[in-house]
Order: structure tokens, then C-alpha cells, then sequence
């Protein structure tokens, strides 16, 4: 299966395709070609993507970067970006030398930018997660009986069609083959994997949908805002992490009924962490190292959760990016 990406929006992927022409299709890890003899950057930027309110990440990102910087003894800067797409431009650029990325744009980043993938994220114990599919009309998606449940994080939300039970996606591909043609879909963003590019391509096996030409494909930029577009009826599905909903229970206690999980997708690697692979190999070494001293402690534990409700930091498993890959590869990226 091979789908065609849809042009991206705004001038930053503009300028990511063309220079993308000039990148490398090396493995998952990038070439590796810090030669540990060079200069390191007089400030080192970290480069970060918006998975919530922009205001609220920049504190969470300077607290982050002030860390890192301490760990490091070197000047440490966080700069937010528009999308992954913006941020494998600043990679390729020399404009962040340490990018967060989600899976497909881990990949990206190692191809297009030449960076090096070092570290993957643990949440809830383990290193891959999948896309939530959401309704506000669960007559219409959900097979089973709508159940209440109480997840791990204390809140009240809804489910059917076995997502409360599942451990592992994919759960519930039949009620997706209800999306009809036409159909509004709140995806998150375009570079994202559980917000566009997983679930596009389970509708398109489920459903035998085209997710460029046969859906009416609408972006939330985020993935609390794809929920609550959902919530107000700008759509009647859409998809985000799971579980958004623990994001917005706590200014909003009804998300957690309003919006009913009816499908998951199939398991997806973790976000991580990238460096510039022209960095000397010395500091290379010495972020990833102050990446996983700074987790290690309590407050540094606090940042990451707040940035990104990381838990921990592995080693990057680049088997599994390589499976990322090969859905970016049906949607020509």
C-alpha cells in the first residue's frame, strides 16, 4: 500500500521538501560523523514541538533546558517550533543541534537531517503506545456497549468496542469501516504518527478509504485541541495519543464521557531524542548522557513528565523506527 502525502501547510514544509532533496536515506541511526575533535556550539538549542499549550511548554521547556544545562556545564536554550516538519528544517540547518521528535519525524530527522536517534521515551512502563480513535456519537461507532471505567490515572472515561480491556492495538478496525467517503476527521498535525500517519493509514486498510482524496481531512494542531474540536461537534471522530483526555479532565471533567475510545491503532515506537550528526562525537555523547542523569532525578523527572509525560529513557531500538519508516515510506515521505 502506497499513499501520496498530501501537500504540507505553511512555508516551513515548503522548505523542508527542498532541501530534504539534499538528505541521506541512512538507517534509523543517522551516519554517525561526529569526529569528537571539534568545537561545541557556544549555546546548544534544543529544539521542541507543541503537544499542548504553547505558553505552558515554553516554562516546561526552559525548566527542561536549564537541567540539561546544568548536567552539562554548557549553555543549554529551548526554542519551540511550529511542527516536526519546522524542526527537521532546524535540524538540517544547524538552526537546534538536539531535537524531541515523534517516531516519523525521528526517522526524518535521521534522513533528512543526518541526525542521530540516541534515545526513546517509556511511558507506562513500556516503549510504544497507539492512536486513540474518539467519537462524540458512539450509536454510530461503537459495536459493544459504551463502558465507564476508571483508567490508571484516576479519571472516569468511556470506552467500547474493547479498548477498555485491550492491552495492545489494533482494537476495534470494524468501526472504522463506518467512516464514509466524505467524512471530517480531526487528525493532530501532519508529521505526526499517532495524530495523522498510523491512523491514516488503519482507515485506509479498514476502510478502503484513500485518506487524501476520499476524506475531508482537518488538522487540530495539537492533540488536546483535536479532542476538544471533537468535543464541540467540529467533527464526529478523531484521533490523538492515548489518553489526551487526562489533559483537559481537570478543566473540563466531562471530556471523559463526552468523547467515547472506539478503535486503537496498531502499537507505535515511542517519541525520542535526536542530536545533529555533525556534532562532535564528544558532545553527542555527553547529551545523551545528561538526557538520562537528568531523568534520573526527582526534578528532572518532574520536567520530563511536564514537557512530555515521559517516564524514562532508553536506548533508541531502531528496529523498531525502521517499522516507522516504512509507514512514512506508503505516504511517499
Amino acid at each position: 500500500m502506497k499513499v501520496r502525502k498530501l501537500a504540507a501547510l505553511g512555508a516551513a514544509t515548503v522548505l523542508a521538501a527542498a532541501m530534504a532533496a539534499c538528505g541521506t536515506d541512512d538507517d534509523a541511526g543517522g551516519n554517525g560523523n561526529g569526529n569528537g575533535n571539534g568545537e561545541w556550539p557556544d549555546e546548544i538549542v534544543l529544539g521542541l514541538v507543541p503537544s499542548q499549550d504553547v505558553d505552558e511548554l515554553v516554562e516546561d521547556a526552559d525548566v527542561l533546558a536549564d537541567l540539561i544545562s546544568a548536567e552539562l556545564d554548557h549553555p543549554v536554550r529551548a526554542e519551540i517550533t511550529q511542527n516536526y516538519t519546522a524542526l527537521v528544517v532546524a535540524m538540517q540547518t544547524g538552526q537546534a543541534h538536539i531535537g524531541m521528535f515523534g517516531p516519523i519525524a525521528l526517522v526524518q530527522a535521521a534522513d533528512q537531517a543526518d541526525a542521530n536517534v540516541v534515545l526513546q521515551s517509556i511511558r507506562r512502563g513500556t516503549e510504544s503506545y497507539h492512536t486513540q480513535w474518539f467519537t462524540n456519537n458512539p450509536e454510530r461507532f461503537c459495536q459493544t456497549d459504551v463502558v465507564e471505567a476508571e483508567n490508571p490515572e484516576g479519571n472516569t472515561v468511556s470506552y467500547c468496542n474493547g479498548t477498555d480491556a485491550a492491552e495492545f492495538g489494533p482494537v476495534g478496525d470494524e468501526a472504522l469501516a463506518e467512516v464514509e467517503a466524505g467524512e471530517t476527521i480531526m487528525f493532530v498535525d501532519e508529521g505526526s504518527a499517532s495524530g495523522y500517519y498510523y491512523p491514516a493509514t488503519q482507515l485506509q486498510a479498514a476502510a478502503g478509504l484513500d485518506p487524501f482524496n476520499d476524506i475531508d481531512a482537518q488538522f487540530g494542531g495539537n492533540h488536546p485541541n483535536a479532542a476538544l474540536a471533537v468535543q464541540r461537534g467540529d467533527a464526529e471522530i478523531g484521533v490523538s495519543f492515548d489518553d489526551v483526555r487526562n489533559d483537559l479532565v481537570e478543566e473540563d471533567p466531562a471530556i471523559g464521557s463526552d468523547l467515547v475510545v472506539f478503535a486503537w491503532s496498531d502499537e507505535i515506537p515511542n517519541d525520542g531524542v535526536a542530536v545533529a550528526g555533525d556534532l562532535p562525537q564528544d558532545l553527542q555523547d555527553a547529551i545523551t548522557d545528561a538526557f538520562v542523569a537528568v531523568i534520573e532525578t526527582d526534578e528532572g523527572l518532574q520536567a520530563f513528565d511536564d514537557v512530555y509525560s515521559i517516564e524514562g529513557l532508553v536506548p533508541a531500538d531502531l528496529d523498531a523506527l525502521d517499522v516507522a519508516r516504512q509507514v512514512a515510506a506508503n505516504f511517499g515521505d
